[in-house]
């Protein structure tokens, strides 16, 4: 066998390799987190994080079995740590609504359900929440609009969580 033939066959047992990790951390993380009773969409976010973690180490042995050198591997590493850094201080970017999605899930208390009410003074609204997604959060209001509001807003507002009230 050639090298080439050589890298293509590592790079077939690592492919193999990804999609076993992948398919075994789905089904134990999702598993784990049913018996911890978590949402369904809390449990789909964390299945998520830890698929994207797995694709870029998937990615990095991939660079290294096709010759990468560890200093290029590295320059790639810090350009993309470099890039959520700058995603911290951004405010509107896509990269602040992930970060701030991040935030949200593991540090504030809303969930699926919940009536709340964002304090702007400009422009305050209202609504239940449907739907967090990595960039927004989606809110059902009274009247039946539906909102999608940015997940940076959330940290740059202040919101009340609404007690529910019952239909009749």
């Amino acid at each position: 066998m050639n090298e080439i033939e050589i890298k293509i066959l590592e790079s077939a047992l690592v492919l193999l390799f990804y999609i076993i990790v992948i398919f075994i951390t789905k089904n134990v993380i999702n598993n784990a987190l049913k018996n911890a009773q978590l949402q369904r969409a809390r449990r789909k976010m964390i299945i998520k994080a830890v698929q994207l973690l797995s694709t870029i180490a998937f990615m990095i042995i991939l660079a290294g079995v096709w010759g990468l050198e560890q200093d290029e591997i590295a320059v790639f590493a810090t350009s993309v740590i470099t890039a959520l850094g700058i995603a911290f201080f951004a405010q509107w970017s896509l990269l602040a609504n992930i970060t701030s999605s991040i935030i949200l899930f593991f540090n504030h208390p809303l969930k699926i359900g919940d009536k709340i009410k964002i304090l702007d003074r400009d422009y305050p609204f209202e609504g239940e929440i449907t739907e967090l997604t990595y960039f927004y959060v989606h809110l059902r209001s009274d009247a039946g609009e539906l909102l999608t509001v940015p997940n940076a807003i959330f940290l740059q507002k202040s919101v009340a969580i609404l007690p529910v009230t019952e239909k009749i």
